[in-house]
């Protein structure tokens, strides 16, 4: 079995509650530590999983606010559907919803720590860009 799940570094608690309002994620787990930080979380969307943790061991080389994901999605409709949420949320759009011309239909955003979200039709892999521009 084999499997990668993006992880993310943030200054604070309130940060996943942010992702949960501007892209749409679920609060699976969160273990909280002093004050504002967290030592470990989970999130989802769909079948897919992100972790989530305040950095407190600099050996680890991960500041907040560095972390990128991309999101595969079943149709055009959903990425500009994200992307809206994401913007009245407080994201801040890189990337409104285009068709690149690899295919399929993408946005990208930035949250609030600076951490890069894209969302898009393309899956890796594919001969044609899933759910089409």
């Amino acid at each position: 079995m084999s499997q990668v799940i993006p992880t993310f570094r943030v200054h604070e608690r309130a940060t996943l509650q942010h992702w949960v309002d501007a892209f749409g994620l679920q609060l699976a787990s969160v273990h909280p530590a002093d004050g504002p930080a967290v030592d470990h979380a989970e999130l989802r969307l769909g079948d897919g999983w992100i972790m989530a943790g305040t950095s407190r061991d600099e050996r680890v080389g991960q500041p907040p606010g560095t972390g990128a994901t991309y999101w595969v999605l079943d149709d055009a409709a959903a990425v500009d559907a994200v992307h809206a949420s994401a913007v009245a949320a407080g994201a801040t759009s890189v990337i409104a919803p285009r068709g690149p011309e690899y295919g399929g239909r993408e946005c990208v955003l930035r949250d609030r720590e600076g951490n890069v979200w894209s969302f898009g039709t393309y899956a890796p892999g594919d001969a044609g860009a899933a759910g089409g521009a």
